[in-house]
């Protein structure tokens, strides 16, 4: 064998093997350059920009960088991102960028015009939405006996061809007055407590959401009893959740957290503090690319937050959490169903913020009733009662439509 005949494949494979590590630096975050004394190498960082809906443009420093959907090399700091479509409010975020990780600028953009549409047009009152967030059950009151009653809507009904239609009465007014009824779902959704009141007595029947109830059961004897079942079945379904915890954490909760809502993924713990007190860190060593978000792990009595279970982070919310206008009115501060949002019911609007307190956008702030509402269950809107700022309307439900 000649001596060309062994150069030859040991250029190629060492040609091979620089490529391959040039490959692994460049994919590493690694890039080349030229600086004051010679060529360099320097390590950078990756954002991921991504947006819904898509085609926004990104902004790095106040500076056009890029559009949605794509991966920027950036060098470790901390920078200004903004994402920023025709028609939607712009997102903001300060995100620190370090040398081979990768971060997340995921925006969910909410329309400047949302499209406002009709669920009802028999007049509501007091709805109640389910534990599932699902149905909404409510009264009807100013239609005719037959139509007059309870009703259940089921915001999963597919396909819907009007929102009225995916509406069903499951009690009506011939058989007693439950057009006023109080209402109270069981912590399973699987029934209903309606709850009928005179000037001198009440009854308390239990009903199916699933059908027309033509003889509804009382239980206003039982009532002990029917709440006693219900109470186990919530204090199970929180016992359960509470076991999937770690116990370091698991222990802080117990102690110093009183919880107003679970994300619906279960990630994420809306609460109020309980008691003043410091969250042990949980998972060490940290992870890496996480939410940049400044969080706080001193938590003081009385003030809201979000503990996000996954990546261990805490994030102050609110100084203090507003009442409830009415006992069936939803919490004034809830998880949107993606479980990344927060839905904040304020001062006559609807706030849509990240569940790290950022990007606070104000998406409604027209007229609706005493702090009624909800979130449609696949996170493309919201539902409110209203009458559109007409008090001489009965209210009805009305979707927001937040795409």
């Amino acid at each position: 064998m000649t001596k060309k005949q062994i150069v030859i494949p040991v250029l190629i494979l060492l040609f091979l093997l620089a490529g391959t590590a040039l490959a692994i630096i460049f994919g590493s975050g690694y890039r080349f350059g030229f600086g004051a004394n010679g060529p360099v190498v320097s390590g950078t960082g990756l954002l991921v920009a991504t947006s819904s809906p898509d085609g926004a443009q990104v902004l790095i420093n106040g500076h056009l960088t890029t559009a949605t959907d794509n991966t920027i090399n950036l060098s470790p700091g901390e920078y200004d991102v903004k994402i920023y479509k025709d028609g939607y409010f712009p997102w903001e975020k300060k995100i620190q960028i370090k040398q081979q990780v990768v971060s997340k600028a995921d925006a969910l953009l909410f329309p400047t015009a949302p499209k406002l549409e009709s669920i009802t047009n028999t007049g509501v009152t007091d709805p109640v939405l389910d534990p599932t967030g699902t149905k909404l059950a409510y009264d009807v009151a100013s239609q005719s006996a037959l139509k007059n009653g309870v009703y259940v809507l089921d915001m999963t009904a597919r396909p819907i061809l009007t929102f009225q239609s995916a509406s069903t009465q499951i009690v009506n007014d011939t058989v007693n007055l439950f057009s006023m009824a109080q209402l109270k779902w069981s912590p399973d959704s699987k029934q209903i407590l309606a709850t009928v009141s005179d000037l001198n007595s009440s009854t308390t029947y239990l009903l199916d959401p699933t059908q027309l109830n033509q003889s509804p059961q009382d239980v206003t004897e039982t009532i002990q009893t029917v709440n006693a079942a219900w109470d186990k079945l919530k204090a199970d379904k929180e016992k359960a959740q509470l076991d999937s915890l770690v116990k370091p954490l698991r222990n802080v909760v117990e102690k110093d957290f009183k919880i107003l809502e679970w994300s619906d993924d279960e990630t994420k713990i809306l609460y109020e503090a309980s008691e003043s007190a410091t969250i042990p860190t949980i998972i060490n060593p940290p992870l890496v690319g996480t939410d940049s978000t400044p969080q706080t792990r001193t938590i003081q009595k009385g003030k809201v937050y979000v503990y996000d279970i996954k990546e261990d982070r805490n994030y102050k919310i609110l100084d203090s959490l507003p009442a409830k206008t009415s006992e069936n009115a939803p919490l004034p501060l809830m998880f949107y169903p993606d479980s990344k949002h927060l839905v904040y019911v304020h001062d006559s609007k609807i706030d849509m913020m990240e569940y790290d307190g950022g990007n606070v956008t104000t998406v409604y702030a027209g007229p609706f009733v005493d702090g009624y509402v909800f979130p449609w269950p696949d996170a493309t809107k919201l539902v409110i009662l209203t009458n559109l700022g007409n008090s001489s309307l009965t209210p009805n439900l009305y979707t927001i439509s937040l795409q």
